[in-house]
């Protein structure tokens, strides 16, 4: 069957998510994972949220309708109460493209979690060791994460999808005064890269600020007044990397009222050959949309190869 593909715009899953406004006193933060994974034989989007407030820690995986139906979209949410230790592995199922109106059965998924001695780093709400979290569909794990792999399939009885999932977005909203972090592929290699940035934006001195990349300073700027918007491409294990950023309510809006927005795209910036469109994305036009774009597929079980895009809202808390 020919495989018919078309682009689709970032503003889908993790923007439909989050779009309730962020306060300070919520202090709300989030880290949603788009992926690419194949399901039932046909490519969907499957957003993976995961949020952490004062009282829990909850993750819930979004799956997109087919072709893009937004009232088809299914949902799946898991709370971890601490003071529940059961509710740390668990098993759940659910139904994607299910047609109330038209009482239509859909097709069930199950998601198997085990995240009770799972480890955080920092105020992160994704955990990066220890756990497991599967999505399943008839006999295959299309969706795998974690590092207890072994564990997974022995709980869930079932074998791994004939095609691995692709990750083609990391968005975190983290909270700070001074420095951010994060973790992200953004090379071939198996292990993620420690990102993070710095600044200086209070005090007798000139702004400044750093992003360093497995504690490697790559950028640093000064005058931050005057560069607050501005990108640059580095080099990580060999592998270039867009940076671009937007600090603009760091400098000139009250705490609290705008972020600090960072993409980190691997790969070489796009060849455009009209001057005006390019000197336009030649500047940081730091927007959700300036990320990689995600693919629909129709029916196939045919590799795909998806840009990653790791994008970064920073609030500052003073």
């Amino acid at each position: 069957m020919t495989t018919a593909i078309r682009a689709r715009s970032l503003r889908g899953p993790p923007e439909r998510i989050t779009e309730e406004p962020i306060t300070l006193k919520s202090s709300l933060c989030t880290v949603t994972s788009v992926f690419l994974t194949n399901i039932a034989g046909y490519w969907r989007n499957v957003s993976v949220l995961w949020c952490k407030n004062l009282m829990n820690i909850s993750f819930s995986i979004i799956i997109d309708g087919f072709e893009g139906e937004m009232e088809r979209q299914s949902t799946c949410k898991v709370e971890l109460k601490p003071w529940h230790f059961w509710s740390k592995k668990g098993y759940k199922s659910f139904e994607m493209d299910q047609n109330k109106l038209a009482e239509e059965a859909g097709h069930q998924l199950d998601v198997y979690w085990d995240l009770r001695s799972a480890k955080f780093a920092g105020s992160s709400p994704e955990p990066c060791s220890d756990y497991y979290v599967a999505l399943v569909s008839d006999e295959e794990v299309v969706l795998l994460l974690g590092d207890f792999k072994k564990k997974a399939y022995k709980r869930t009885k079932k074998r791994p999808a004939l095609v691995d999932a692709i990750q083609s977005l990391k968005k975190e909203t983290v909270y700070a005064k001074k420095s951010f972090s994060t973790r992200a592929r953004l090379t071939e290699n198996k292990w993620e890269h420690d990102v993070v940035v710095e600044s200086s934006t209070t005090g007798s001195k000139d702004p400044e600020m750093w992003i360093s990349i497995d504690g490697i300073v790559l950028i640093h700027i000064k005058n931050l007044q005057w560069k607050f918007r501005g990108n640059e491409t580095v080099v990580v294990n060999k592998t270039p990397v867009q940076v671009l950023w937007d600090v603009h309510a760091w400098l000139f809006c009250s705490p609290g009222t705008g972020y600090g927005l960072f993409i980190f795209k691997p790969g070489t910036p796009e060849v455009d050959t009209d001057k005006e469109g390019s000197k336009s994305s030649n500047r940081s036009g730091a927007s959700d949309n300036s990320c990689a774009s995600m693919f629909y597929s129709t029916q196939t079980t045919q590799t795909k190869i998806v840009d990653f895009c790791l994008l970064l809202q920073a609030w500052k808390t003073d």
